[in-house]
C-alpha cells in the first residue's frame, strides 16, 4: 500500500469507499479498508468530510452505522484527550499489569517474533508508514499481555512509525488493549490471527486456546528487550518571506488542510517545533509524507523552530491556527476543528459518545411524519 500526497489521488480514494462492504470485512487484512487514516490524522480531510461524502452517495446512514462509528472513534478519543490532557500519557484508570519491563521485545522491533503475519506486518510498517488496525491490536496484546512490557515505549515506537500517528488514538488504544484503559486485556490467538490475516501457521507461542492466556509465562522469544532509537530528523529550510501586513496561518503535523481559508490573502507557515518532536519523535518517512502533503497548500512556507521563535519572526501579523491538545501554548485566534457531531465532553465509553452522536444523526436524517387531519 502506498500513500500519495497530491489531492486528486486522496480524493479518489474518498469517493472509492464502499462502507458496507467495509462494514462486513474490516477485521480482514484484505478487507475493504479505505486507507483514508493518514489523509485525517494529518488533517488534509475530516472525519465529517468522510462522512458527508458517503451520505450524498445515497447510503442510508443506519445501514452503515460500523462505518460511520469507526470514522466516530477517532473524534472520540480526541474528546478523551481535550478532557484527560497529558493525563492520557501515563495509565488512565487502571494500573497495567503485570509489567516486568518499560521497554520493548526485540523480536518485535526486529520484525522476528515467528509469528508470520505480526512479522509481516511490522516490516511493512516499516516500509510503508501503516499497518491494520487489527494487527495494531494484535501486536499491542502480544507486546503488553504476552511479553508483559510496559504500553508507553512500544505506543511511542508505533507512533513514530505510522503516518497515520495520531496520539490519542495510538496511546488510548494501547492502553484499551493492556488494560489500563479498560477493564480487561484484549487477547488473540493463532488461530484469530490466522482468520483475520489469512494464514495457517501453527505451533507459535499463541496457538493455544483462550482459555490459556494471557499466558502465565513471558515466551523466551519475547525475553529480550530494547529501547529503539527514535530521532526526528529534519530538513534544511531558507528563511522565512513573511508580510506583516497580512495575516498568518499556522499548520502543523495535524493541520495541512488544504482548503482552509482559501480565498485568504495571508503568510502560510508550516511548523515544526524540534521541542515537540523530542517529546514526540517521527521517523524520516513521516516527515516526507507531511512535507509533500503541504505542497498542496499554495505558498506554504516551512518553519523549524518553537512558535515563540515564529512568533519574532512574523512580528504583528494576526495568527490564526486551529485546535488541537497539541497546541495550547499558540497565541492568536483558534479556529474549531471540523468535528463529525457537535459533540463534546468527556465520555466513559465509546457508546456513550456514540449514543449523542447517534441521535445527531437521527435528528438530521429521520423527519417526523406528517398525518392529514
Amino acid at each position: 500500500m502506498n500513500f500519495p500526497t497530491d489531492l486528486e489521488s486522496i480524493q479518489k480514494r474518498v469517493d472509492s469507499i464502499d462502507p458496507v462492504r467495509y462494514g462486513k470485512t474490516r477485521n480482514f487484512l484484505s478487507g475493504a479498508v479505505t486507507y483514508l487514516s493518514p489523509y485525517i490524522s494529518r488533517g488534509v480531510i475530516s472525519t465529517k468530510q468522510v462522512m458527508e461524502n458517503v451520505l450524498r452517495r445515497g447510503y442510508d446512514p443506519f445501514k452503515i452505522e460500523k462505518f460511520l462509528q469507526e470514522l466516530a472513534w477517532r473524534d472520540y478519543w480526541q474528546q478523551v484527550w481535550i478532557a484527560k490532557g497529558d493525563a492520557i500519557n501515563s495509565d488512565l484508570r487502571h494500573y497495567q499489569e503485570p509489567v516486568v519491563n518499560h521497554q520493548i521485545p526485540t523480536t518485535i522491533v526486529e520484525a522476528s517474533t515467528g509469528i508470520s503475519a505480526i512479522d509481516a506486518s511490522i516490516a511493512e510498517l516499516y516500509q510503508t508508514g501503516y499497518m491494520h488496525n487489527h494487527v495494531r491490536m494484535y501486536l499491542a496484546s502480544i507486546v503488553c499481555n504476552i511479553g508483559q512490557s510496559h504500553w508507553s515505549l512500544p505506543a511511542k515506537w508505533m507512533y513514530y512509525h505510522l503516518l497515520d500517528g495520531d496520539w490519542a488514538s495510538n496511546t488510548l488504544s494501547w492502553q484499551w488493549v493492556c488494560g489500563s484503559n479498560s477493564n480487561k486485556k484484549y487477547v488473540a490467538n493463532q488461530e484469530n490471527i490466522n482468520k483475520y490475516t489469512e494464514s495457517f501457521q501453527k505451533n507459535t507461542f499463541l496457538d493455544v486456546p483462550y482459555s490459556a492466556l494471557p499466558l502465565s509465562h513471558i515466551p523466551g522469544i519475547l525475553k529480550e528487550t530494547c529501547s529503539p532509537d527514535l530521532t526526528t530528523q529534519f530538513p534544511e529550510t531558507g528563511p522565512l518571506r513573511v508580510d506583516q501586513s497580512l495575516p498568518t496561518l499556522i499548520y502543523n503535523s495535524y493541520n495541512l488542510d488544504p482548503n482552509w481559508k482559501p480565498n485568504l490573502d495571508a503568510n502560510r507557515i508550516l511548523l515544526l517545533e524540534p521541542d515537540h518532536f523530542k517529546l514526540y519523535p517521527k521517523s524520516p518517512r513521516f516527515i516526507e509524507f507531511i512535507i509533500g502533503l503541504s505542497k498542496n497548500i499554495d505558498g506554504i512556507q516551512l518553519f523549524i523552530g518553537s512558535f515563540e521563535e515564529l512568533k519574532q519572526s512574523i512580528g504583528s501579523s494576526d495568527i490564526y491556527f486551529k485546535e488541537h491538545p497539541f497546541n495550547l501554548h499558540y497565541k492568536g485566534i483558534e479556529e474549531p476543528r471540523d468535528w463529525m457531531f457537535p459533540v463534546t465532553g468527556d465520555f466513559r465509553s465509546f457508546f456513550a459518545f456514540w449514543k449523542k452522536c447517534k441521535k445527531e444523526l437521527t435528528q438530521r436524517f429521520v423527519q417526523p411524519t406528517l398525518f392529514d387531519e
